[in-house]
C-alpha cells in the first residue's frame, strides 16, 4: 500500500476568509471525513478591492491536508483525470487536478489560478473537457459518469441557472407569451427543464439546433 500523500488545493474569494472556506469545501469533496483542524493554509494574495471596480484582484490561498490522501481510484477515474490535467495544460491553464470516485460518478475538481480559463465563456470549455472525459471512460464498455468542476462552477451555474428559470416562468405566466433563454449546453438546458417541471403554469422545450440550441419557457395556454 502506498504512503498517504498531502491533498492541495488552490482556491479565490473576494477575501481571504472566503478563499479559506472555498478551499475547505473542495477539500471537503477530496477527502472524506476531513479534520478541518489538521488544515493547513497559505495565503498567496490578499486580493485587490480596487477603485469604483476597477483593478479588483481576488483573494487567493492554498490548503494542503497532509497524510490524507483519497481512497484507491479506478482505472476509469485514473483516465478521466489524466485527460483533465492534459486538456487543461494543452489550453494553457495552470491547475490543479484531483479526483473522487463515489457511487459511479468521477469527480474531477481543478483549483489554481486559471480556473476562468479552464471554465470558458459561459462554461463552453469546462462542459467540452466533460463531455470528453465521459466519451474517453466509456470508450471501452460501460463506465462511471464523469463531472468536472473548478472552483464550485457547477453549483454556482446551477443555482444561477434556477434562478433565471424561475423568472423567466413568472413573466411567461404573467404576460402570457413566451419567453426564449439564451443558447445552452444539454446539461444546462436539463437543469432548467428540471426546475419548471412541475410548475402548472409553464410548460418547457428545447428549441434551435447546436450550438445555439435553447430553451423556451411558455405558458401552458399556448400548448398544442
Amino acid at each position: 500500500m502506498s504512503e498517504p500523500q498531502d491533498v492541495v488545493v488552490e482556491a479565490t474569494g473576494e477575501t481571504v476568509g472566503e478563499a479559506r472556506w472555498a478551499a475547505l469545501r473542495e477539500l471537503e469533496q477530496l477527502v472524506p471525513g476531513l479534520d478541518h483542524e489538521a488544515v493547513e493554509f497559505e495565503v498567496l494574495a490578499e486580493g485587490e478591492r480596487g477603485l469604483l471596480g476597477v483593478g479588483y484582484a481576488p483573494a487567493r490561498v492554498l490548503a494542503r491536508a497532509r497524510g490524507a490522501a483519497p481512497p484507491p481510484r479506478s482505472e476509469a477515474a485514473e483516465a478521466a483525470l489524466e485527460f483533465v490535467r492534459r486538456a487543461a495544460a494543452a489550453i494553457g491553464a495552470e491547475v490543479t487536478a484531483a479526483a473522487t470516485e463515489r457511487e459511479g460518478v468521477v469527480t474531477i475538481t481543478c483549483s489554481g489560478p486559471d480556473v476562468g480559463l479552464l471554465i470558458g465563456k459561459h462554461g463552453q470549455t469546462i462542459d467540452a473537457v466533460q463531455y470528453l472525459a465521459n466519451a474517453i471512460v466509456r470508450s471501452a464498455g460501460e463506465g462511471p459518469a464523469v463531472v468536472v468542476d473548478a472552483a464550485g462552477y457547477r453549483a454556482r451555474r446551477e443555482k444561477a441557472l434556477r434562478a433565471l428559470a424561475r423568472k423567466a416562468a413568472e413573466h411567461a405566466a404573467a404576460t402570457g407569451r413566451r419567453v426564449e433563454l439564451e443558447p445552452m449546453t444539454a446539461v444546462e438546458r436539463r437543469i432548467v427543464h428540471e426546475a419548471l417541471k412541475d410548475d402548472s403554469e409553464v410548460e418547457t422545450l428545447s428549441e434551435g439546433a447546436e450550438p445555439n440550441r435553447h430553451v423556451v419557457v411558455r405558458p401552458r395556454l399556448l400548448s398544442g
